[in-house]
């Protein structure tokens, strides 16, 4: 009898001791909230803020300018005020610049908000509607700086150079493909991986033959072949005029709007290689 009582007592010593710790276990976290300093602490503390950033950057170097948001300081200067005139963009508590520099920044640096806000000193949330405002006018202004070549006129790269006249007469200039690298879900990237195991957007891109871009078509994975993006091109709406043509290379068909080389013969100088193997002519 007296060692079944023993053992009760034992027992409920047991389970208080675990009590004991389970309650310890909660109020040490507790204390240590309560111990830490309330408030938040400012992440962005600095007085050079962005605006003067973007402001030392235009009045300084122009290689500088150029590594930050890949175009020189008067066509930024130029954009911003195309963007204040046609009201697209607003100032507010920010000026103009520098929202524009910090969606150029973004493009320019393959930028995370992380990033934008440790070097322009504003919140993710400003970030945030600073580039949804930007894609929304995207539109707007690809419509402004995408126009397509004049038929009417021969350029005078080709009229006056006996090499291209008239065999080039009529033509307006390239296309051609160009993969854009992209992040993507790991459920929905299939489609979008390259040959070359990559993920990535297939942009088809026309320029005329002052290396100005005329027309661009976007959103094909990176799995479309260049042909099938400017079939694509075509359906919505892309126009050649009748009798005039664009230079495409291999991965393009060959047709009267067009101009693709011909198959199997050697045009670039390192397919000569050594030896006898001149270029051929037709």
């Amino acid at each position: 009898m007296a060692l079944r009582i023993t053992d009760r007592i034992r027992k409920r010593e047991e389970e208080e001791e675990e009590d004991d710790d389970d309650m310890i276990l909660f109020l040490l976290p507790m204390l240590h909230l309560l111990g830490e300093p309330r408030g938040k602490k400012p992440r962005h503390k600095s007085t050079i803020r962005g605006e003067e950033v973007v402001r030392d950057l235009l009045e300084g170097h122009i290689q500088n300018f150029r590594v930050a948001f890949r175009m020189e300081a008067h066509i930024f200067r130029a954009l911003a005020s195309f963007l204040r005139r046609e009201r697209l963009v607003r100032d507010t508590r920010f000026s103009i610049e520098e929202k524009l520099a910090a969606f150029l920044w973004m493009l320019s640096h393959n930028a995370s908000y992380q990033d934008l806000q440790l070097q322009f000193k504003h919140s993710n949330d400003t970030f945030h509607n600073i580039m949804n405002n930007f894609f929304n006018i995207v539109p707007a202004l690809s419509k402004h700086f995408l126009k397509p070549p004049n038929p009417a006129r021969v350029h005078p790269k080709i009229r006056n150079n006996p090499r291209f006249f008239p065999y080039f007469q009529n033509c307006l200039g390239a296309i051609d493909g160009t993969h854009v690298p992209m992040n993507i879900a790991g459920d929905i990237a299939t489609p979008f991986r390259n040959r070359k195991g990559t993920l990535s957007q297939n942009v088809m891109v026309a320029c005329d033959l002052d290396l100005n871009f005329t027309y661009i078509s976007c959103g094909w994975e990176g799995s479309a072949t260049d042909a099938r993006v400017l079939r694509s091109a075509i359906r919505k709406g892309f126009r050649v005029p009748e009798g005039k043509f664009y230079l495409v290379d291999g991965g393009y068909v060959n047709t009267k709007f067009f101009l693709a080389p011909y198959r199997g013969v050697r045009y670039h100088l390192k397919e000569f290689g050594h030896g006898q193997r001149a270029p051929q002519n037709y």
